[in-house]
């Protein structure tokens, strides 16, 4: 992809095949490079805050440590990786502890090669990659959730702030938010920061959760899919 930034791409993944088939899948992208394979949570965390990649890949079932764990211990040290599970859990509990925990999507294996590529580029431009039946079961605990509250980190969000928020909610990416609020790329990731410290959260899923739970009370409008349709 031409005049585009490269996006590095770390994989942690215990079993050797899927993990040097997922490796070759990301070397053959164009615009896209695997900085990183790890077969263990520890071997992440030695070396991933080094690598510093856009995003990385992380299975859950580890031999030396749960991935919801490792996503934990990655995800203050580095705010601005976008973490994906990779894995064959698709239980509401196991899906909501990675979110909680800062990851920013969540695929099922097996993934395909155009799903793994669009979810690096999905998740590396704001959006949330996500398998259809995974946003399903997001979208219905929402809806059996009961109403509360506007928190006050929520209350003490700016009018413009709870228009970004709710932008990322329905889905859009942030150049679209950018664009259908008229302020620039860089004025919708300063107003995204802002947001971040004020719910005290680390990532888009996290934000968008509190924002359902404590700022609406009600399920997501289906107007738009969590990842965007193939063009």
């Amino acid at each position: 992809m031409i005049g585009l930034p490269t996006i590095s791409v770390a994989l942690v993944e215990d079993d050797a095949g899927v993990r040097q088939r997922l490796a070759n899948i990301l070397k053959q992208a164009p615009g896209i490079v695997c900085a990183g394979s790890f077969a263990t949570a520890e071997a992440a965390l030695k070396a991933i805050p080094q690598l510093r990649p856009t995003v990385v890949f992380m299975d859950i079932n580890l031999p030396d440590h749960n991935g919801v764990w490792a996503v934990q211990q990655l995800s203050p040290l580095l705010p601005q990786t976008q973490i994906v599970m990779l894995t064959v859990h698709d239980d509401t509990d196991m899906i909501f502890q990675s979110l909680a925990a800062g990851a920013s999507g969540y695929l099922l294996k097996p993934v395909q090669s155009v799903e793994l590529i669009d979810a690096v580029r999905n998740v590396s431009s704001g959006g949330v990659p996500m398998a259809s039946n995974i946003a399903r079961k997001i979208i219905h605990s929402f809806a059996q959730a009961a109403p509360t509250s506007p928190s006050s980190e929520m209350q003490s969000l700016t009018d413009r702030e709870r228009e970004v928020l709710d932008h990322l909610a329905k889905g859009y990416l942030y150049k679209e938010v950018a664009e259908r609020l008229n302020i620039s790329y860089r004025t919708v990731h300063s107003h995204i920061e802002h947001i971040y410290e004020k719910l005290h959260v680390r990532s888009r899923s996290q934000a968008v959760a509190r924002f359902y739970d404590q700022g609406r009370g009600d399920a997501p409008r289906q107007t738009r899919p969590l990842l965007p349709p193939k063009a």
